[in-house]
């Protein structure tokens, strides 16, 4: 087990002879084996230990037994203590995912602080099958199917290449003890379900169901580094962001191999599930305006382009500005405003700038969503335009037609805010105050 552990280090360039480690011991079989490998095979580590307070007794105990563990190998000892139920409620997490973020802040606190290089779990082959079973039971992408990952920043996995069997038999010939967890033993969690009740009749199948689930893990954790390289090649062609919103064009996509796959890669950031994704895709050449919703996004299909804003813009109502205000506040939009004679004024064009002739303005302004029925008159014309027609020829998609704002004095828009200015608060030669109101996006 030890050449074995040792072929699979340098395989994967986890570390090298003189790094540093700190271990992340429980207690239990594996950590306790973990630990006896590190100092067999000579490295320099530490031992970590999370008490997480959820056992009471028996996590008092845990903690002074692997106390007593790095006392033998005489390496140094840091523990911590957590509430983590109530770090759970807190964050509304599961206990067990709490605790999982708990352990490994903790770690990584530890390792910076202390000077360790590198935090070692005990991981082993068996974890890589269950984890991939599990995934496949809840539906996964290629990313859950390369199991865990031998090294993934600075937290390493020396044991994954060994079995269940490979510890038993080291624990046998070394006659180490441990403290055995009794929640290990339950199948209400869905791992122990998976550990104990599916997997034996796999390996009924497959005796060798672990080395073939590590196997097959590389080949696709190689796989996934082809379709990760394809989809960002794709990303760089396709996506831009704009002020509230991301826009995927779908020219370079039209030709793409796998578009439910690529298109589920490219929204995944935004918590499109991968049914939704097959929706978009029957939809695609159909007409334009049709929307998806994720829990945290709306992805409306704009002709040759999707676009995609945020569910949770900040609702504001109407904010009002009062003559002399110099800044206001619309949710996540800030403005700056500036009052400047006429003949010390630059006139600046760009559609986040209105210049206004302070003559024709009603204070206090008031901005506010467009409502139906808004109209004004566009900046370069003379006749009245419905805003919502407006937005029409503009080719506004339809989930941004909801965050255009308007500048409103006395009834009337003077301006649609970020788009055109209307032509009866337009700065002439005979304005003798402008008021600029800038738009600034946070």
């Amino acid at each position: 087990m030890l050449q074995k552990v040792s072929d699979f280090i340098q395989a994967h360039q986890l570390c090298q002879p003189g790094s540093k480690i700190l271990a992340a011991v429980s207690g239990g079989i594996d950590s306790v084996v973990l630990c006896e490998v590190l100092h067999q095979l000579k490295y320099d580590f530490a031992i970590a230990h999370c008490n997480f307070g959820l056992r009471a007794e028996d996590a008092e105990a845990d903690q002074l037994f692997v106390k007593k563990l790095a006392k033998k190998y005489e390496v140094p000892f840091f523990t911590e203590n957590f509430n983590t139920r109530a770090f759970a409620e807190q964050e509304k997490l599961s206990i067990q995912m709490a605790a999982r973020t708990l352990r490994y802040t903790w770690f990584e606190q530890v390792r910076q602080q202390e000077g360790y290089d590198y935090i070692a779990t005990a991981h082993h082959s068996n974890d890589t099958t269950e984890t991939i079973l599990l995934h496949l039971t809840k539906g996964t992408g290629i990313a859950g199917l390369h199991g865990i990952p031998a090294k993934n920043g600075h937290i390493i996995r020396p044991m994954l290449s060994v079995t269940k069997d490979d510890i038993y038999e080291l624990v046998t010939t070394q006659k180490l003890i441990w403290r055995e967890d009794s929640s290990n033993e339950t199948t209400k969690y869905q791992r122990n379900k998976i550990r104990h009740e599916v997997i034996p009749v796999l390996k009924e199948i497959n005796p060798s169901l672990e080395e073939t689930m590590l196997h097959t893990a590389e080949r696709v954790s190689h796989a996934e580094a082809i379709v990760d390289a394809y989809i960002e090649n794709l990303r760089e062609q396709s996506i831009k962001e704009a002020e509230n919103a991301v826009y995927i064009s779908l020219l370079p996509l039209r030709n793409a191999t796998g578009l439910p796959v690529v298109l589920h890669e490219l929204l995944r950031p935004f918590n499109f599930s991968y049914t939704v994704v097959l929706e978009l895709v029957a939809a695609l050449e159909g007409i334009s305006g049709k929307e998806f919703l994720s829990p945290t996004h709306t992805l409306v299909k704009d002709r040759d382009q999707l676009v995609l804003t945020p569910r949770d813009l900040n609702s504001f109502g109407s904010i009002l500005i009062q003559e002399g205000d110099t800044e206001a506040e619309a949710g996540n939009l800030y403005f700056t405003i500036k009052y400047v004679a006429a003949d010390a004024y630059k006139l600046n064009t760009k559609p986040h700038v209105a210049a206004l002739d302070a003559e024709q303005l009603k204070f206090p302004l008031k901005l506010r969503a467009w409502q139906e029925g808004d109209w004004f008159v566009p900046l370069g014309m003379n006749g009245k335009k419905k805003i919502s027609d407006f937005l029409i020829d503009k080719k506004v998609p339809a989930n941004l037609k909801p965050q255009t704002l308007v500048l409103v004095s006395d009834q009337s828009v003077a301006w649609v805010v970020g788009q055109r200015l209307d032509n009866r608060y337009k700065v002439t030669d005979k304005t003798q105050q402008v008021v600029e109101i800038t738009l600034h996006r946070r």
